[in-house]
């Protein structure tokens, strides 16, 4: 029983840690103001007939703060690498000059800014109720555990070191969503 037990504690995180991961990168792709070619990770183009992510069909940089620079691999694609940043609709504007795009990155207005950190609030309460529904689930099989043999006194123990991990998890996910907002507030 004792290894079901321990079982049971390290599955438990690992599921918490991948649900808190998960969060955390959801939360990373809201724009913060600032040129970032992770921008750009949704922008699909059409590449002799297949969509392909733009990463793998070009050099993407930012020279600077506010400006994007997209080198393609081909320069047949330029034409294409417009169509799909206007498809994915980020409100961004590409320009060319037949070998390069580039899109200056608008500055955020406040009212732009507080629906970013609505969104990446929005992605930390999945992340929690992720990190909730796992934490039910691991609470279950913990008095599974008890029903079928494992002591009282041991199941209370196993039951703490599970909210113990989800209390944690929830504290480093609202520090996550804390430094986002500073960094999405910041002009």
């Amino acid at each position: 029983m004792q290894e079901q037990s321990k079982a049971l504690h390290d599955d438990t995180k690992i599921k918490m840690d991948h649900a808190y991961s998960h969060a955390t990168d959801l939360i990373a792709k809201v724009r913060a103001g600032k040129a970032t070619p992770g921008m750009l990770d949704v922008v699909m183009v059409d590449y002799y007939g297949n969509l392909t992510p733009l990463s793998q069909v070009a050099n993407v940089t930012t020279p600077d703060a506010r400006t994007l620079q997209i080198q393609p691999w081909e320069a047949s694609l330029i034409s294409e690498i417009e169509k799909g940043i206007s498809k994915a609709n980020l409100g961004l504007n590409p320009q060319n000059d037949g070998k390069i795009v580039r899109i200056t990155v608008p500055p955020l207005t406040e009212e732009r800014r507080k629906d970013l950190v609505k969104q990446a609030k929005n992605e930390a309460e999945n992340g929690k109720i992720a990190i909730r529904n796992i934490r039910k689930d691991a609470m279950e099989k913990s008095k599974g555990l008890v029903k079928a043999g494992l002591p009282q006194d041991d199941g209370k123990k196993l039951d703490e070191q599970i909210q113990k991990l989800t209390d944690a998890h929830i504290d480093q996910l609202d520090k996550s969503l804390e430094q986002k907002e500073k960094e999405i507030m910041t002009v």
